[in-house]
C-alpha cells in the first residue's frame, strides 16, 4: 500500500482522494498537539513515502497580510519560513516519487524561487478565487474543470473569528482531485 504524507494539514482535504483511493494517509499537523510539530518530525519511524503534500501555514507568508508584515516583525517570518524548512527537510529525506508544497501567492517566491505553478479555484471547479502557488516535483497536467467565480475573493471577505485562518486554509476541494488524478 502506497503511504501519502500530508504535512500542516488540519483539513485533510487534499489528501482526501487519496485515502478515498485506499492509500496510507499519514496527516500531521501542529494544532491538533506538539506531538504533530513537522520540525521534530524523525522520518526514520516513518513507512517508505510515496508522495509528500505540504501545506504550511501561510500566515505570515501570505501578500494578502502584507500589511501587517512590518509589524509582526522578522519573528514571525522566521516561523513560517521554520515551517516552510521542516516541509523540505522531510521531503529531501524520506524521497517520495512526488512532493508538493503550496503557499497562496507572497513572500515565498524570495526563498523558494518561481514556483512550478500557479492555479486558481476555479481552473478545477471550485468557484472562488485564491491564487496559490505549487513547487516541487510533481505532475502539472492536471485535468481542468473550470467554472466561474460566483463566490469571487470569499477569502477576503470572510468574517473575522476564532476558525478564520482554519477555513481559509482549507484546499480546494476541485484541485484535490485533480491533483490526485495524475499524482498517483
Amino acid at each position: 500500500m502506497k503511504t501519502i504524507l500530508s504535512l500542516c494539514d488540519l483539513t485533510g482535504t487534499w489528501p482526501k482522494p487519496y485515502a478515498d483511493a485506499g492509500y496510507n494517509v499519514i496527516s500531521l499537523d501542529i494544532q491538533r498537539g506538539p506531538e504533530e510539530d513537522i520540525r521534530l518530525l524523525c522520518v526514520d519511524e516513518l513507512p517508505a513515502i510515496h508522495g509528500v503534500l505540504a501545506a504550511p501555514p501561510c500566515t505570515h507568508l501570505a501578500g494578502s497580510g502584507a500589511r501587517w508584515w512590518e509589524a509582526k516583525g522578522e519573528a514571525a517570518l522566521l516561523e513560517g519560513l521554520a515551517l516552510v524548512d521542516a516541509c523540505l527537510r522531510i521531503v529531501m529525506a524520506v524521497r517520495p516519487q512526488w512532493w508538493c508544497l503550496e503557499n497562496p501567492v507572497g513572500r515565498l517566491v524570495h526563498y523558494l524561487g518561481k514556483p512550478v505553478m500557479t492555479f486558481q479555484p476555479t481552473d478545477y471547479g471550485d468557484s472562488y478565487t485564491k491564487r496559490t502557488c505549487l513547487w516541487g516535483d510533481f505532475n502539472t497536467d492536471l485535468p481542468k474543470t473550470p467554472c466561474m467565480a460566483t463566490d469571487g475573493s470569499k477569502m477576503h471577505l470572510m468574517a473575522p473569528g476564532p476558525k478564520r485562518a482554519e477555513l481559509r486554509s482549507v484546499t480546494p476541494p476541485g484541485f484535490a482531485r485533480a491533483f490526485y488524478e495524475v499524482n498517483q
